[in-house]
């Protein structure tokens, strides 16, 4: 799989599918999630309610349709609060492993993924990038190319750091 680091907006990359960092309730947020709310609109959120009413737990992953995003498709994936406590890898790790394989149930070629957990999950960032490159790295999968969507410049330097280490 090629791994492609940008500064790009994840709501206005064209790719299959879209990894979104959602909190448990899967219901919009701050940051990627509200973005990706935002920008896809009101059948995100209608198909998550209705599929997901429980929301999902830190570590897993579920999927709805892209709705005015370019891509088909979002993966929600419910990453790990590093500042309540979540701070096992094992569970940053599953959430990467999780998209990858709703990725490959959905046929999905081509990814763009945030730096889950990096944000207002406070997860550090170097840590979170060396678990999300090589998640992707190890584990099979027919993603072809996943972006990884890095706005702010301490999450594209420590992203450009563990890709460099994991090549």
């Amino acid at each position: 799989m090629d791994i492609i680091l940008s500064t790009a907006d994840i709501t206005t990359v064209r790719v299959d599918a879209i990894v979104n960092a959602a909190n448990h309730a899967l219901r919009g947020g701050g940051g990627v999630d509200g973005a990706i709310h935002r920008a896809g609109g009101p059948k995100i959120l209608a198909e998550l309610i209705e599929r997901y009413p429980r929301g999902a737990s830190a570590g897993e992953a579920v999927w709805t349709t892209g709705g005015r995003l370019p891509a088909s498709y979002v993966i929600h994936v419910v990453g790990p609060n590093y500042t309540a406590g979540q701070q096992d890898p094992a569970l940053l790790e599953s959430c990467y492993r999780n998209a990858l394989r709703i990725a490959d149930e959905l046929g999905v070629k081509t990814l763009a993924l945030p730096a889950v957990s990096a944000g207002i999950f406070g997860w550090p960032a170097q840590s979170a990038a060396d678990i999300a490159v090589r998640t992707l790295r190890r584990t099979a999968s027919g993603v072809v190319t996943a972006t990884f969507c890095l706005v702010e410049p301490r999450l594209y330097k420590a992203f450009g750091k563990a890709t460099a280490a994991e090549a």
